[in-house]
């Protein structure tokens, strides 16, 4: 990896208190970026970024677009691109920044996809069918982040140490990292003691591991780990809708929403920076209202 992107992925790790997902992103992202810089060396371009010019950033672009890259992720690349020369410039390492007012694709925000509460009920209900250390740890985890709102990274970066059993709630570290803390219900507390007292243990290898959740090796469980498990109980659920880690979290805001909770209570249960981010919930509740109002009354259709 070219030593400026590395300094720059440190840079928006530990100054900007990036989460890892976006890091992560962004290192794929630029280190596509260089190795189209690379193999254009032989026309002249070498990887010297105070002489890359921006007509050969509008090429590399151009070739995204051919590959019908999805405009958000267009999106996401020219975000990281912008970043990171911006960074060069700010740092001294190049004169003039080429990517300077670079144009991102416009990416029309699509409303998520909430589960139903009968979804939602058959879902958490999947985990109760065995009787298992893993299904006693499943359905923990389904329930608090359902109950809680957390992001899939949230939930598997959780020690045992920011459960609070007597509150009930958790504590969490989100974007930016800024902590939260989180009430939880007692269906989610109950859950989560079962597994304390007759799963985890049964899991964990090493008593000085302290993650909450872990798999079948004793391990902190991973989101690529979480998924697996949410799609096989989705699956089971007999759920036709696409299942992701984010459609608890976007089920958990719209069931809130509806139930008349406060929309500047649920920013800060989800950690929104902005309530615009979390607006967008209330549309979702809106055209849920509408649409059970007009099975009521079909004549005012």
């Amino acid at each position: 990896m070219d030593e400026h992107i590395g300094h720059f992925l440190s840079f928006m790790s530990v100054e900007k208190g990036a989460s890892g997902n976006t890091v992560s992103a962004y290192k794929n992202d630029l280190t596509q970026f260089d190795s189209f810089i690379t193999s254009t060396a032989a026309n002249g371009h070498a990887r010297d970024w105070e002489k890359l010019e921006r007509s050969l950033i509008t090429e590399y672009l151009l070739t995204l677009k051919q590959k019908d890259y999805a405009e958000a992720t267009v999106a996401r690349k020219v975000a990281a691109i912008k970043s990171f020369f911006q960074y060069l410039h700010a740092e001294g390492t190049i004169r003039r920044n080429p990517a300077e007012n670079l144009e991102s694709p416009r990416v029309g925000r699509s409303l998520p996809k909430p589960l139903s509460v009968t979804e939602i009920d058959e879902l958490l209900e999947q985990p109760m069918k065995r009787n298992t250390p893993e299904s006693r740890r499943d359905r923990a985890m389904l329930e608090l982040l359902y109950a809680t709102g957390l992001r899939v990274t949230e939930l598997v970066s959780l020690d045992v140490s920011h459960v609070n059993i007597s509150g009930p709630y958790v504590r969490c570290l989100g974007k930016g990292s800024k902590e939260r803390t989180i009430p939880i219900h007692e269906q989610a507390a109950a859950s989560i003691i079962a597994y304390l007292n007759d799963g985890r243990s049964s899991l964990v290898k090493d008593r000085n591991e302290g993650a909450l959740f872990v798999n079948r090796r004793g391990e902190r469980l991973t989101r690529q780990g979480f998924w697996l498990i949410l799609k096989q109980y989705a699956k089971a659920a007999n759920i036709s809708s696409a299942v992701t880690p984010h459609t608890l979290r976007h089920s958990f805001a719209t069931h809130m929403l509806r139930g008349g909770a406060p929309l500047r209570n649920v920013q800060e249960l989800l950690g929104h920076a902005n309530i615009s981010t979390t607006q967008v919930y209330t549309q979702i509740a809106s055209e849920h209202v509408r649409q059970v109002y007009e099975r009521a009354h079909p004549r005012a259709r």
